[in-house]
């Protein structure tokens, strides 16, 4: 079994790739807590290989990151890179969206994913970006999920990702999305592929 370190400390989201790399002949593991890799990118893709390649080469192991964030089209594309960072909790960055956007009728928003797989000697292997698209609603539905999943809608379905059943996320999330690009290039290379 190849090692995948996963440039997270949240066991939370570990879980949630492992879901999608259950094909994969691959053990994954929390990076170390006291490795910090700072987010200095300014897109999506580019903090997810700055993630992926110091860990891969702080650890001389394979591992893999994601980025991911919401776009809002009336908030000039706010919080995007920032998403985690626009308050101090997932209520507190729920509020200041839905008070930001007020009664702006464009409540066009995505959810964008960037994953990024790195070699141990930090070059970048593999990396692909899925967009799950949507629109913000006036107040919360749902209690499933975290972050900003309650006041996102999603139109196809009907239903906040805080609503949707783990089953419909995974597969039409912005991380199902970007899986489905990654994981065919994944297994036509062999990389990690069981036997």
């Amino acid at each position: 079994m190849k090692k995948l370190i996963v440039a997270t400390s949240n066991p939370g989201k570990m879980q949630e790739l492992q879901e999608y790399l259950t094909e994969l002949d691959w053990e994954l593991q929390l990076k170390p807590d006291s490795l910090e890799i700072e987010e200095t990118g300014e897109t999506f893709i580019a903090n997810a290989c700055l993630k992926a390649s110091g860990v891969a080469l702080a650890t001389g192991e394979w591992a893999i990151a994601d980025d991911s964030g919401l776009v809002v089209e009336a908030l000039n594309g706010a919080p995007g890179i920032y998403s985690a960072r626009y308050g101090n909790t997932d209520t507190e960055r729920i509020e200041r969206v839905l008070k930001e956007l007020g009664e702006t009728t464009n409540r066009q928003a995505y959810f964008v994913c960037a994953i990024a797989i790195a070699e141990p000697d930090g070059s970048i292997a593999f990396s692909a970006e899925g967009i799950c698209q949507g629109e913000i609603l006036q107040a919360p539905r749902g209690t499933k999920g975290f972050g900003y999943d309650p006041i996102f809608y999603v139109p196809s379905v009907q239903l906040t990702f805080g609503e949707m059943n783990p089953e419909i996320k995974h597969k039409i999330s912005h991380r199902g999305k970007a899986f489905e690009i990654l994981l065919p290039v994944l297994k036509q290379q062999g990389i990690g592929h069981k036997k």
